[in-house]
C-alpha cells in the first residue's frame, strides 16, 4: 500500500469525524458559547487562567501528546498495519475523541474539578476514593516511565562511554527552552506585550534554542539527568500554571506541529510503499504476543488514553476561556494526535526491511522513518538534520507530558485528602499538611523518581494497561453524570465495557508473564515483583469502583 493513500484516507476519516460527530456530540451536550467558564470564575492567576484558544491548545496537545502516540503504533506494528490503523482511526473518532471532550465538557459544568470529583457527585464519596487512588498510582507510572524516557533522551554518553551529540544538543535545548517560555508568560501576562509580538520573539527564541542548542551540546550523564528532572518538576507542578508549564507546553506545540508538517511533506513527495505486512497475524511477527488485546493496549494516545481525562479534567478545563472552544481542544485535539500516530505507523512501515522490524527505540525508528522520506526532497543534509530535529522534537514532548503529568498527580493527592465542600485552607492537622502543594508534590516526585530506576522498559507494560482501563473508569464517571442529567449514555457505557475487557485481559497476562519469569529467575525480579503488587492493587480498585458505579450508571 503507498503511504500517501493511507494518509489521505485517515486525514478524511479524521476531519469528517471532527465536522460531523464532533458537531453533533458539541449540539447534544449543549455547550454554551455565552456562559461563564471556571477560569473566569474562580481565577486565581495560579490554576484558573483564562486562555486563548491557540495557546490553550498547544498546551493541551503537547501534554496528551508525549511520546506515546510514537512509541505506540511503532510497537504495535509487529501485528501488520491494518490493525493498528483500525484501531487509531476508529477509536480516536468514537472513542479516544469523545473521552477527551467529554471529559473537559464535564469539569468545567463542575467548577474545572477532576473526573474523580464528579465521579463523588454521582456515585459517592467510596467512588472517588477508588477513582483517585488508581489515577494517583496511573500517574506515578506515567511521572516514572517520563523521567526514565527523557534521561535516556538526554543522556550525553552511549553504553560505551562516547559522546551522543544528538542527545546532548536536545538537552541543551530543552533547558533554553524553559528560559523563553518563562520569558514568553512574563511578556503575554504581566508586561501586557501584545500576543502576536509574543509569540513572535518567541519563535525567534525557539530558533535560536535550536541554533545554541546544536552549537553548544550539554553532555551529562543520567544520574545528574536525574536530579536535574526532578528538580525542574518539582519547579513545574507548583509555580503558577501560566509562568513555566503553560507557555512551555504552548511554544513546544510549535516544534510538533512543524514536525508533523515536514512529515506529511515528507510522505506527499516520497510517497514510498508501505513495505510492512498489512497483517501478520495474531501472534505477530515473533509469536510471542497476542493481537487482542495488546493492538489495544499499545496504541494507546493515538486512539484513546485515561491520562487525557485526567489533563483534560486537571489543568486544561481551568484555563478554558469560553465553553465552545472544548470542541476544538477536546475533541480535536485528540483527532490531532490520532494523526500523528498514522504518521508514526507509516514511518515504520516503509523503515521495515526483509522481513524484520527496524533496530532502535521508537523513537529512533520514527525519526528514521521521517528523515528517510524527507531526504528524497533532495536537499544537502536533509536527512541528518531531519534526523536531528525530530529526535529532539520528540524528547521536548516527553518533557511536556512529564511536566503535565507531575502537576496532575499533585491534584490528586489534594483532592484525596479533601472532602466535597470543603476549603483546603479550612483543614487542620495532617489533611492540612497532605494538601499541602508543596507536600504533595515532593512525595509525588520523590515517588516518581524511585520507580523510574526500573527502567522504561519495566513501567511501560502495567502503564499501558492501567492507562487504558483509567479510560474505561472515566467513561463510568461520565455516563454517571449524563444519566442524572437524563441524557442517553450508551455512547460512554459501550466504549466503557470494551475498554474494561481488553485491560483487565492484559493485566492477566502481564501478572502470568511477570510469575513465570520470577519462577524461572529471568530478568530485573525487582521491577518484575512490584509490576506483579501493581497489578493486583490495580485490578481489584477498578472491579470495586466498576461494582459502585455500574448501577447509578446503567440505570438500573
Amino acid at each position: 500500500m503507498n503511504s500517501l493513500v493511507v494518509l489521505i484516507i485517515s486525514i478524511i476519516v479524521l476531519v469528517c469525524g471532527y465536522i460531523f460527530y464532533g458537531s453533533h456530540l458539541a449540539k447534544k451536550w449543549g455547550l454554551s458559547p455565552v456562559g461563564k467558564t471556571p477560569a473566569h470564575t474562580m481565577e486565581d492567576g495560579h490554576d484558573y487562567v483564562p486562555t486563548k484558544k491557540p495557546v490553550l491548545m498547544g498546551h493541551h496537545f503537547a501534554s496528551i501528546a508525549g511520546a506515546g502516540p510514537i512509541n505506540g503504533p511503532i510497537q504495535a506494528a509487529i501485528f501488520g498495519w491494518v490493525p493498528v490503523l483500525l484501531w487509531i482511526v476508529i477509536g480516536g473518532v468514537f472513542v479516544g475523541a469523545v473521552q477527551d471532550f467529554a471529559s473537559l465538557f464535564a469539569s468545567i459544568r463542575h467548577k474545572g474539578r477532576s473526573i474523580g470529583y464528579v465521579i463523588e457527585s454521582h456515585i459517592g464519596e467510596k467512588a472517588k476514593i477508588l477513582f483517585l487512588l488508581f489515577s494517583y498510582i496511573t500517574l506515578l507510572l506515567i511521572v516514572s516511565a517520563f523521567i526514565s524516557i527523557v534521561i535516556d533522551s538526554f543522556n550525553g554518553y552511549n553504553l560505551d562511554g562516547s559522546v551522543n551529540m544528538a542527545n546532548a544538543a536536545a538537552a541543551s535545548t530543552s533547558l533554553l527552552f524553559m528560559l523563553v517560555s518563562v520569558i514568553f508568560g512574563e511578556l503575554v501576562y504581566r508586561r501586557n506585550v501584545p500576543f502576536k509580538m509574543s509569540v513572535l520573539i518567541s519563535i525567534a527564541g525557539i530558533i535560536g534554542c535550536i541554533l545554541l542548542g546544536v552549537k553548544y551540546p550539554v553532555y551529562i550523564n543520567e544520574d545528574t539527568w536525574l536530579i536535574i528532572i526532578l528538580v525542574y518538576i518539582f519547579i513545574a507542578s507548583v509555580s503558577p500554571v501560566w509562568l513555566l508549564l503553560q507557555p512551555r507546553d504552548y511554544l513546544n506545540s510549535f516544534l510538533l506541529y512543524a514536525m508533523m508538517i515536514g512529515a506529511v511533506i515528507g510522505i506527499v513527495f516520497a510517497h514510498p510503499d508501505i513495505k510492512l505486512p498489512a497483517f501478520t497475524g495474531f501472534r505477530g511477527i515473533y509469536g510471542n504476543s497476542f493481537l487482542f488485546p495488546m493492538v489495544f493496549t499499545t496504541v494507546a494516545c493515538g486512539a484513546v488514553s485515561g491520562f487525557h481525562s485526567l489533563v483534560g479534567s486537571g489543568t486544561t478545563s481551568k484555563q478554558l476561556n469560553k465553553e465552545t472552544d472544548a470542541k476544538a481542544i477536546g475533541y480535536g485535539g485528540m483527532l490531532m494526535e490520532s494523526g500523528l500516530a498514522v504518521i508514526a505507523l507509516i514511518a515504520v512501515g516503509v523503515t521495515f526491511n526483509n522481513g524484520s522490524m527496524p533496530s532502535g527505540t521508537p523513537i529512533q525508528v520514527f525519526s528514521k522513518g521521517i528523515a528517510t522520506m524527507v531526504s528524497k526532497l533532495g536537499f544537502s543534509d536533509a536527512y541528518v538534520i531531519t534526523y536531528d530535529l525530530v529526535i529532539l522534537a520528540s524528547s521536548a514532548f516527553c518533557l511536556t507530558s512529564l511536566d503535565t503529568a507531575t502537576r496532575l498527580a499533585r491534584y490528586m493527592f489534594q483532592e484525596f485528602f479533601t472532602k466535597q465542600g470543603e476549603k483546603p485552607k479550612n483543614l487542620k492537622g495532617f489533611r492540612k499538611a497532605a494538601v499541602n502543594p508543596y507536600t504533595a508534590t515532593t512525595i509525588t516526585v520523590a515517588l516518581g523518581g524511585i520507580i523510574s530506576t526500573s527502567g522504561y522498559e519495566n513501567i511501560w507494560p502495567v502503564f499501558g494497561s492501567s492507562n487504558q482501563l483509567l479510560a474505561a473508569l472515566a467513561f463510568l464517571g461520565l455516563a454517571a453524570w449524563f444519566k442524572s442529567m437524563g441524557k442517553s449514555n450508551k455512547g460512554f457505557l459501550i466504549p466503557m465495557a470494551f475498554m474494561l475487557i481488553v485491560t483487565l485481559v492484559a493485566l492477566v497476562i502481564t501478572f502470568v508473564s511477570n510469575i513465570n519469569a520470577i519462577k524461572m529467575g529471568t530478568g530485573n525480579i525487582t521491577a518484575q515483583s512490584i509490576q506483579v503488587v501493581l497489578i493486583i492493587v490495580l485490578i481489584f480498585l477498578s472491579l470495586d469502583l466498576i461494582k459502585e458505579g455500574w448501577k447509578t450508571a446503567s440505570n438500573k
